[in-house]
């Protein structure tokens, strides 16, 4: 299913036990996790699995990535962790993510990731898909310079 333009997507998760250190407090690393998974659970409302496209020679993996923190998430913090797409390429995605308390809407961390669209077997690069770029063009933030960059060809 895709999104239509202006559509917010935020993937809900919990900080456990396991995701804070001895202060109590969410580990750096671990928000990176919490934006891995908001990006995948991104991908399946748009209708694209990622078993099914690794079934099809096709992943995606982190390139590059950016993250700045502002303040810190606690043990059994509702957290809201974001994945907008704000550019596209012929083989890649770059997304900016943001993670917010849901209690406050306190903004803890934010990042951007460009993400490559690889061969499974090979880890070469390769074309996203046109459904799959069609859909991404849908996506709310993005769609302007998304629909441009499909038009170019790019």
């Amino acid at each position: 299913m895709r999104a239509q333009n202006g559509d917010q997507f935020a993937h809900r998760c919990r900080v456990y036990y396991e995701d804070t250190d001895a202060g109590g407090i969410v580990y750096y690393v671990n928000y990176l996790k919490f934006m891995e998974r908001a990006r995948t659970e991104r991908l399946r409302q748009q209708g694209f699995a990622q078993s099914e496209l690794a079934a099809q020679n096709l992943i995606f993996v982190v390139h590059s990535s950016e993250a700045r923190y502002h303040a810190p998430a606690r043990l059994d913090d509702e957290l809201l962790v974001s994945a907008e797409v704000s550019e596209l390429s012929r083989a890649s995605l770059r997304f900016h993510q943001q993670v917010r308390r849901v209690s406050d809407d306190t903004l803890l961390c934010e990042g951007q990731f460009l993400v490559a669209c690889v061969r499974a077997d090979t880890f070469r690069p390769r074309a996203i898909p046109e459904t799959m770029r069609a859909a991404f063009a849908d996506l709310g933030g993005a769609g302007t310079h998304l629909e441009q960059e499909i038009k170019r060809g790019s």
